[in-house]
């Protein structure tokens, strides 16, 4: 399998973001988006799902942080689909139980070449260090859309927000990591019967 990383640059009037991503990688992680718990939840992906991240983003969080969180996702998603390629030889489907304490949530992704998104957090605060938990739906909004996923996100018990939030971003890298993993009985083979996971056909 050829090496699967990539890098995109996004840019508007409200951000700039540029993300590098290795699908082979080690867990290794270096933000720099000037919203500290993102980061954090980020960096469980990293760590749990064996992928390399790099997430430089500057926004207009002088306003809020919904723009930035958006086009994190979105330009996360754009760097995923260009190094997840064709899909051959990959699992396609990956889940993941994650709990933490009390908290206990379930991810399953299908690299299927068509965005969906199902996400069901009923978190039990606002905000998790000063950070709107709005916003991790449009950031897993924004992935699916160009990551071109279907992803179901279930938060199955939790009473502490932030062990709700981490939970969700371990079991998404755990899930992640398991559908892009090749599979060695399909090594070329791609994971449909329709003989293509692209949304171009």
């Amino acid at each position: 399998m050829s090496k699967r990383s990539a890098t995109v640059e996004r840019n508007t009037l409200e951000t700039q973001i540029q993300v590098s991503i290795n699908l082979d990688g080690t867990g290794q992680c270096k933000l720099d988006t000037g919203l500290p718990f993102l980061e954090h939840m980020l960096d469980q992906v990293a760590r749990h799902g064996l992928v390399d991240l790099d997430i430089t983003a500057k926004g207009d969080l002088h306003i809020d942080a919904h723009h930035t969180v958006e086009d994190i996702g979105i330009t996360l998603g754009q760097a995923f689909a260009k190094a997840v390629s064709d899909k051959k030889g990959v699992r396609r489907y990956g889940h993941a139980y994650v709990p933490l304490d009390e908290a206990l949530s379930r991810v399953v992704v299908d690299l299927s070449g068509r965005p969906g998104l199902e996400m069901f957090v009923d978190f039990t605060r606002g905000s998790i260090g000063g950070f709107d938990v709005d916003l991790f739906y449009e950031f897993f909004q924004g992935l699916v859309n160009h990551a071109m996923i279907s992803l179901h996100i279930d938060n199955l018990r939790g009473k502490n927000a932030h062990h709700q939030a981490e939970t969700v971003f371990k079991a998404f890298g755990r899930a992640l990591r398991m559908a892009v993993e090749p599979d060695p009985r399909m090594t070329g083979i791609t994971p449909s019967t329709k003989g293509t996971l692209s949304e171009k056909e």
